[in-house]
């Protein structure tokens, strides 16, 4: 829509009465009387902020500052042309344009409803207009000429304007109305605040409130503010019935607009929707007011969800966690905790409870409507304030809000009573309600319309929190106010939004101050026992998560640092030099000693025996080739990856016995931690140091030359070796003989075994079951001892052999390939030990530190150090103990100086916090008979 269409019939009426305002207007604009001149200090900050993107009000017509820059040259041909005033009052009809433009592009519907209000409120509105755009006009203008370097000529024509408007005010309107206005803007900027906090900001209603007022109740949301952040901190202190303070519990049976009235309150929609019972579980909902940031978002603290900013996601969130309660149960009495941050929101502590029900549907339990009386019976005990919801179109003798907090309150000193509804009955009939007097209520009833009208259509929709506070506040303005007689300020009923809001600040600051001392108490005694707690138990020792955690790994680095002193070459040799002997034990019963005995068969004839090598000859090639190719296959079996894989597996090992031996040892993901930070480094290593061990070995596999120093060292050596071995093949004797019932019965077995290979014996074959009177699994374990006895034999030998006068010199080696094969094995480590020293071993012992700080150090975060330290059982009751001590002081000096400001609140004129004389006021609530708050 464009401006020339509004033209002509928004401003044809001013330009035909263009005489008669030129006089009027000037007047109007400097008396010192009532309307939209002396409108309250906070309407007008609200006003203020709305031109920048809020909502308008509709019962009052404001323009912004205009800035005319951009058409300069046209403006003052038009005031050569034009009186001076007339000027004026086109610029003031262009800024009105620009005004209906910028509500169109922000809201159709707040426009149709500008224009219908426009035309309803008649001639007065439209005085009220011409001097209110004649005022902003001529501000615009100001800033304008301040910007922009006129003409001389122009100045001096716009010094004539200045003076005749002057003149033509009057001595009186003149020098004393500057003064207000500052005053005014002061405190408006003052209460901006709690204007938004209650909604002024957001409704078409004014704000009427005194300066002395506006202060009280910033005070009271400070108090508010404070009180609630004390019981979120006590809520980590413990759940006991002493340390709690006081919330608000919405309840009220299905369908009666529970989730409306929370909903209007916080200006969204985000309560769980459906046809079936969706409110399952207790829903603590912490509102924030955060009057510095326009920003509104929730935040699930159990969950870790933070800065959710589209609500239909916390609508989402809240549906799921609900219907996550089976229906079997369909109520839990686990509560989702849930923070919205936002501008328009009071502080305020609530929780939503499901809804009562008077009939079990088919598919739930028949206990549901016990189980959701008990679990809202548990949250509406005192000191909780209720909020009894119930429908207009429902009596009051049956609601089962009121029957239940009849139960815990029957003189209805903490319960408010809120009348959904109320346009759906008839307005005497809503007032009669809201005035009842057989179910009486100290705090009283307060009606409300809180379901927003649903918008027809068009190109604009509502989406934020002030459209939907602003079309809430709109259509209970436009009910209540076509019945004045029933709803008006006479009739002494409370009904909006607005005014509930602010009750439920109110009550719930008193409820909170009434039960400070109490708490204050409790929590004095609380913290004298953990206090003595901590002296007996702990010697006032301090400790915190950070520190304990920081003493666990400078104990463990410093046990890592005697390993690296006691693990070096030596140690790596050893290990390695260990895995090589078993690669030539393997070698030497391929190729040298007896095979296992594999069935009851005569063996095939051997040429060349172990038994003949000290007599053969020396240019036999068969023990030459047996000789070379044992050595072949030790080289080249992939000493690097079997040096790299020993080596690291050893340190592994080392790190988990010294884990073993340290604090981590009750602590499972700081065992995790440093298992995975030694694995990732020698996994990183492990490639390059084994490719470079293969290549310092690789001559070994063509040619080895050998000097008698080696030569007797492996000659000493390969005896331990063959003896180990030896002792090895006894101990697996013995086991078989306990295994088959003593060594007679195996010698028996043995024996047979022998003649059957010898073919003393006619063996058919030996069957599953057995032969010459033995078992199948007799005969198996007889083989295995008749090839344990060969093999002893065969190494008894050897070792005779290993001493000998032939076995003394290299150049023997044929005769002795246990020696040579031992010495060539210690070559292989020796030389393998050199790189796996530079390439793994020093490398590590640089890199681990580091990586024991990069994974239990700086990158950890507060959660996972609090996680670390509570893993075992007597440091987390230590850092309980201290914790709840260090909280229970935080919320003891809170309270003080909510105490001190408490006290600064009250004046010492003898008035309360409502401006009135607390004696008079006592006396005449007396009188009256009528009940106070408390």
């Amino acid at each position: 829509m464009s401006g020339r269409l509004l033209f002509p019939g928004a401003l044809g009426p001013l330009t035909r009465r263009a005489g008669t305002l030129l006089s009027t207007t000037r007047q109007y604009h400097r008396l010192n009387t009532g309307g939209l001149q002396n409108a309250d200090a906070a309407v007008r900050a609200t006003r203020r902020r709305m031109w920048l993107g809020g909502n308008a009000f509709h019962n009052a017509v404001a323009t912004r500052n205009a800035s005319f820059a951009r058409f300069l040259p046209k403006l003052v041909v038009k005031l050569v042309r034009v009186p001076a005033m007339m000027g004026g009052l086109f610029i003031g009809g262009a800024a009105w344009i620009q005004y209906q433009a910028v509500q169109v592009s922000n809201s159709a519907m707040d426009m149709f409803g500008t224009m219908k209000d426009t035309v309803v409120s008649g001639a007065t509105g439209l005085w009220s207009t011409a001097g209110d755009i004649a005022s902003q006009t001529k501000q615009g203008w100001e800033n304008t000429k301040d910007q922009v370097e006129v003409p001389e000529w122009l100045q001096k024509i716009l010094r004539i304007h200045e003076e005749i408007g002057t003149g033509q005010g009057g001595s009186g309107g003149g020098g004393g109305s500057e003064e207000p206005k500052q005053s005014r803007a002061g405190v408006a900027a003052g209460a901006a605040t709690t204007a938004a906090a209650y909604g002024y900001d957001q409704s078409e209603e004014k704000d009427s409130r005194e300066p002395q007022e506006v202060a009280r109740d910033d005070q009271m949301m400070v108090l508010t503010k404070k009180m609630i952040e004390i019981r979120n901190i006590l809520t980590k202190v413990g759940q006991t019935s002493a340390l709690t303070l006081p919330s608000i519990v919405v309840i009220g049976s299905q369908s009666s607009g529970k989730s409306s009235v929370l909903e209007a309150i916080v200006g969204h929609e985000f309560l769980p929707k459906g046809s079936n019972m969706v409110t399952r579980r207790p829903i603590e909902l912490t509102l924030v007011n955060t009057p510095d940031t326009q920003a509104e978002y929730g935040e699930f603290p159990d969950l870790g969800l933070r800065r959710i900013t589209d609500f239909s996601s916390i609508q989402r969130t809240l549906t799921e966690l609900n219907l996550a309660v089976p229906d079997t149960e369909c109520v839990s009495d686990d509560p989702i905790h849930l923070n919205i941050y936002s501008p328009h929101v009071p502080d305020l502590q609530l929780i939503d409870l499901p809804g009562y029900i008077q009939v079990v549907g088919q598919n739930q339990p028949l206990e549901l409507k016990q189980k959701i009386s008990e679990l809202c019976d548990k949250y509406i005990q005192p000191p909780n304030v209720i909020l009894a919801i119930s429908a207009a179109d429902v009596d009051l003798a049956n609601s089962t809000a009121l029957r239940a907090s009849r139960r815990v309150d029957p003189r209805g000193e903490r319960t408010i009573g809120v009348i959904t509804k109320m346009d759906l009955v008839d307005p005497r009939r809503g007032a009669a309600i809201l005035n009842d007097t057989q179910y009486p209520l100290r705090l009283g009833y307060v009606g409300v319309v809180s379901k927003a009208p649903q918008p027809t259509g068009g190109l604009f929709k509502r989406g934020d929190a002030g459209n939907l506070m602003a079309a809430i506040s709109r259509n209970e303005n436009s009910y209540f106010a076509s019945h004045p007689l029933e709803f008006g300020e006479e009739a002494g009923v409370s009904v909006g939004t607005t005014t509930l809001r602010k009750k439920l600040m109110t009550v719930l600051e008193q409820t909170m101050s009434a039960s400070l001392q109490a708490t204050t108490d409790a929590i004095h005694q609380e913290l004298e026992e953990a206090t003595y707690e901590f002296k007996v138990q702990y010697n006032d020792r301090p400790l915190s998560a950070e520190s304990y955690l920081a003493e666990s790994l400078d104990a463990f680095k410093h046990a890592f640092k005697q390993f690296e002193k006691s693990f070096g070459r030596p140690q790596m040799l050893e290990i390695l030099k260990n895995a090589l002997d078993q690669r030539v034990l393997d070698q030497l019963a391929a190729r040298y000693w007896n095979k296992p005995i594999t069935d009851l068969s005569v063996p095939p004839h051997e040429v060349d025996t172990l038994a003949d090598l000290p007599r053969a000859p020396p240019d036999s090639l068969y023990w030459k080739r047996q000789l070379d190719a044992s050595v072949s296959a030790l080289t080249k079996l992939g000493v690097g990856r079997l040096a790299t894989t020993v080596v690291a597996s050893a340190i592994q090992a080392n790190i988990d016995k010294l884990v073993a031996q340290s604090v981590f040892v009750n602590h499972p993901f700081a065992r995790q931690a440093i298992s995975e930070a030694a694995s990732s480094i020698l996994n990183e290593r492990f490639y390059s140091t084994s490719d470079q061990v293969e290549n310092c070995i690789k001559p070994y596999k063509y040619e080895i030359d050998m000097e008698e120093r080696e030569w007797n060292a492996g000659r000493e050596h390969v005896g331990r070796t063959l003896k180990t071995e030896l002792e090895q093949c006894q101990d697996a004797l013995r086991n078989l003989e306990n295994s088959v019932g003593g060594r007679r019965k195996l010698k028996e077995v043995m024996t047979f075994i022998d003649k059957a290979r010898r073919g003393e014996v006619a063996v058919e074959g030996e069957s599953k079951t057995g032969a010459g009177g033995f078992s199948a699994a007799l005969l198996a374990k007889g083989r295995e001892a008749a090839f344990l006895r060969d093999r002893a034999d065969i190494i008894n030998m050897r070792l005779l052999a290993v001493k000998s006068k032939q076995c003394r010199s290299l150049t023997n080696k044929y005769y002795c390939p246990e020696i040579f094969l031992d010495a060539v094995a210690s070559k292989l480590a020796a030389t393998s030990v050199l790189f796996l020293n530079v390439e793994l071993l020093s490398e590590f012992y640089y890199q681990f530190p580091r990586e024991l700080d990069a994974r239990l150090g700086r990158h950890l975060t507060d959660e996972e150090i609090e996680r670390f330290a509570k893993e075992d059982p007597k440091i987390r009751r230590h850092l309980e103990v201290i914790r709840r001590k260090e909280l229970l002081e935080l919320v003891l000096e809170k309270m003080e100086s909510l105490r001190a400001l408490e006290g600064r609140a009250k004046p010492l004129d003898g008035r309360d916090r409502r401006g009135r004389d607390r004696k008079g006021a006592a006396e005449k609530e007396r009188g009256s008979g009528k009940w106070g708050i408390f």
